[in-house]
């Protein structure tokens, strides 16, 4: 009887693993430039606290 290859199933697992965090990331980026509608309220900050350094 052959033995099981623990190291395939392990480089299976390994690769369905990556596949998912991918799938997971992309879905995260698309819904972080989805609301590109909004105004930006960050890179205002960033302006006042320029000025406030230069002073």
């Amino acid at each position: 009887m052959a033995k099981p290859n623990f190291q395939f199933q392990k480089r299976q697992k390994e690769l369905e693993r990556k596949k998912k965090n991918d799938e997971k990331l992309q879905r995260k980026l698309a819904k972080n430039s989805a609301p590109s509608d909004e105004p930006l309220e960050e890179s205002s900050d960033d302006e006042e606290s320029e000025r406030e350094t230069a002073e």
